[in-house]
């Protein structure tokens, strides 16, 4: 797969490319290239390794500008999320998002929709996308209908609250208040006030 190679090169592509012709160098950022492999290819057992610059014999790391990640499936399939099936509150972030990866349907994955949001998020998407175009068009659709929903339950709540200000200053003005009291009552300014004086019959 000559993934190595194939990684470098990407890599270096994309710090290069954050600047241009006579660009100072001191615009170039930390980039971090993730290889997500869906096979077995480092010799050792962990499904998560990170590699940066270092010094070969003392090991002292020489930038944090260049960082690559291995992360292979078929390992954290066999060995990394066996413990965490029955407690998932000891999964940390990534062990969560390559759960949802190895095995979206999984009873795992359930129960972190019901804490995580961005993986009920993910969820839904994920759902979304393997539809056909019809079953895309209808899910579409619903989904609108409940933001439509949404929005016109915000819209009554926003409404009742002016109503109900409205009514705090008839009042308020019904009993000689001062209109400078009312508006620290009301945050309303003394404009709104006199306006809502004037629908006073």
């Amino acid at each position: 797969y000559n993934m190595i190679q194939r990684t470098l090169y990407y890599w270096s592509k994309m710090y290069s490319e954050q600047i241009q012709n006579r660009d100072n160098y001191s615009k170039l950022e930390r980039t971090v290239c993730i290889n997500i492999l869906n096979f077995k290819y480092l010799k050792n057992d962990k499904y998560h390794n990170a590699y940066r610059l270092k010094e070969i014999t003392s090991n002292e790391e020489l930038t944090d500008l260049q960082e690559i990640h291995f992360i292979e499936l078929p390992k954290f399939n066999e060995i990394g999320n066996k413990e965490y099936i029955e407690n998932v509150e000891k999964m940390d972030a990534l062990e969560k998002w390559l759960e949802f990866l190895v095995e979206p349907e999984s009873n795992t994955v359930r129960q972190l929709e019901l804490s995580n949001e961005e993986i009920k998020l993910a969820k839904s998407e994920l759902y979304r996308l393997s539809m056909d175009s019809k079953e895309r068009e209808q899910y579409n659709m619903r989904e609108k209908a409940i933001y439509d929903r949404i929005s016109a339950l915000e819209n009554s709540r926003e409404n009742g609250i002016k109503e109900g200000i409205e009514k705090v200053v008839k009042e308020s003005l019904s009993q000689g208040l001062e209109i400078s009291l009312i508006s620290k009552i009301t945050g309303l300014n003394e404009e709104e006030i006199l306006k809502i004086k004037n629908t006073i019959k």
